[in-house]
C-alpha cells in the first residue's frame, strides 16, 4: 500500500535520519544520568550541554540562557506563569493576542484564578497583530506580552521584534511561542529583542515531549518544578537525554540549512497552491499574503466542510482541519473566527504544511487528489 502523501509538518514531523542516529547512544548504551559524578554520567552531561549549544547556536543566545522542557506547552506555561508570579508585586496585567495557541490563551485565563487580567488584542483579517492596539492595551500595571512569532494554522508571521520595542520602551517582559517559526525562518532572540521564547521539538524533525525555553540573562521566572535542581535550577527532575540530545542536533541542522530548507518548503508550497488554485474556484487562502511560513497553506473551500474533505482525502493525503492539536471534528477554529472568516469559507478550512521531505511528485499527486475530492463533493452539494 502506498502511503498517504504526509502534508501536516505543522502538526507534528517526522524524525530526521541525523537526528535518530545521534540519539541512538542514549537509547542502548549511554544510559548513565547526567547528574551523577561516576564515570556513567559523563558522557550524558556533555551530551546535554552539547544540545544545549546547539539550541543556543540557532536562537542566537548564550548556552545557560537555554534549558530544557517536556515541549512547547510547557515553556508556554514555564513562561507565563513564571514571570507572572515572579512580577506581580509590580502588577497583574498581562497582554496577548486572540490568535494564539491554546497553550498561551489557556494559561493566560487560568492566572485570572491567581488575581491577573489579560487583554486579549484582536487580529486583522490576515491573522496580524497591529503593533498600535498592542501599545494602546499596555497599562501602569502592565507587566507581561506574549504574542506568538508566527500563527500555527494560517501561517502568518507577527511583528513581534517592533512589538518587543514598545516592551522594552515600557520595561515590560516579552515572551513569543516560535513553535513553529524555527527551522523555517530565521529565529534570532537578539534581533527580536524579546525576554523569553519557546521551543517544541517535534515541530523540528526532532522527538516529542521535548522542548526548551529561552530565558534572557538577569530574568528570574518563578521555578516551574522543584526539586533536585536540574536545569541551573529553573526546571527540576532528571533530563531526557535521549530527546535532548535529538533537539540539540535537529537545531544544529536547522541552523545549516535554513536557507535552503526555507526556499525548498516555500516552492512545494507555491506548487501546491497554483495546482489548486488552477483546477479549483471557490477557494481562498487564509492568512498575510507575504509574511507568513514558507511552508503554510491555510485554504478555505465555500460551501463544504472540511471534515467531509478529509474523510475523502484520507487514505491519499494527510492534512488537516484547523490546528492539529484541537479534536478531529471540525469547528470553527478561535483563530479564524478572529480573522473574522465567513462561516460559509471557515467551515471549509483545511491547512497544508510542507516540509523538508516533501517532494515535488508528493505535491502533484496530493493536487491530484484533492481537485477529484473537493469537485465530486461539489457534485455531490448540487444534487442535494
Amino acid at each position: 500500500m502506498v502511503q498517504p502523501v504526509y502534508l501536516d509538518y505543522n502538526g507534528t514531523t517526522p524524525h530526521d535520519p541525523e537526528v535518530i542516529t545521534a540519539m541512538q547512544p542514549f537509547l542502548e548504551t549511554e544510559f548513565g544520568n547526567p547528574s551523577s559524578s561516576h564515570w556513567y554520567g559523563i558522557r550524558p552531561k556533555r551530551a546535554v550541554e552539547t544540545a544545549r549549544r546547539q539550541v543556543a547556536g540557532l536562537l542566537g543566545c548564550q548556552p545557560d540562557e537555554v534549558f530544557f522542557t517536556s515541549g512547547g506547552t510547557e515553556s508556554n506555561n514555564h513562561a507565563i506563569k513564571g514571570m507572572a508570579r515572579a512580577l506581580r508585586e509590580k502588577g497583574r496585567h498581562l497582554i496577548t493576542s486572540t490568535v494564539e495557541h491554546p497553550a498561551v490563551l489557556d494559561v493566560c485565563r487560568y492566572l485570572v484564578q491567581e488575581g491577573f487580567e489579560t487583554t486579549f488584542v484582536d487580529a486583522d483579517e490576515t491573522g496580524m497583530i497591529r503593533v498600535d492596539d498592542v501599545a494602546a492595551a499596555i497599562r501602569p500595571d502592565t507587566i507581561l506580552i506574549s504574542v506568538m512569532h508566527a500563527n500555527n494554522e494560517v501561517g502568518t508571521i507577527q511583528p513581534i521584534s517592533k512589538i518587543a520595542g514598545i516592551a522594552r520602551q515600557q520595561g515590560i517582559c516579552i515572551h513569543t511561542d516560535a513553535a513553529q517559526s524555527l527551522g523555517k525562518i530565521v529565529v534570532d532572540v537578539q534581533s527580536m529583542n524579546v525576554d523569553m521564547l519557546s521551543v517544541a521539538g517535534h515541530k523540528l524533525y526532532a522527538p516529542k515531549g521535548v522542548g526548551a525555553l529561552y530565558v534572557r540573562k538577569g530574568l528570574l521566572p518563578e521555578k516551574f518544578c522543584h526539586g533536585a535542581g536540574q536545569e541551573m535550577g529553573w526546571r527540576a527532575g532528571t533530563e531526557n537525554v535521549m530527546a535532548v540530545v535529538g533537539l540539540g542536533k535537529a537545531c544544529e541542522m536547522a541552523e545549516r540549512s535554513l536557507d535552503y530548507a526555507g526556499r525548498h518548503l516555500k516552492a512545494m508550497r507555491d506548487r501546491l497552491h497554483t495546482g489548486l488554485a488552477d483546477g479549483l474556484a471557490d477557494m481562498n487562502l487564509n492568512g498575510h499574503h507575504e509574511y507568513r511560513l514558507p511552508n503554510t497553506l491555510s485554504l478555505s473551500f465555500k460551501g463544504l466542510e472540511a471534515n467531509r474533505i478529509l474523510e475523502e482525502i484520507g487514505l491519499d493525503v494527510a492534512a488537516s482541519a484547523g490546528a492539529a492539536c484541537h479534536s478531529d471534528t471540525v469547528t470553527l477554529s478561535h483563530v479564524l473566527e478572529a480573522m473574522r472568516v465567513p462561516v460559509e469559507w471557515a467551515k471549509g478550512t483545511v491547512r497544508f504544511s510542507t516540509g523538508r521531505m516533501t517532494t515535488a511528485d508528493q505535491i502533484d499527486r496530493a493536487v491530484t487528489v484533492v481537485v477529484s475530492a473537493v469537485r465530486r463533493l461539489r457534485g455531490l452539494t448540487a444534487v442535494r
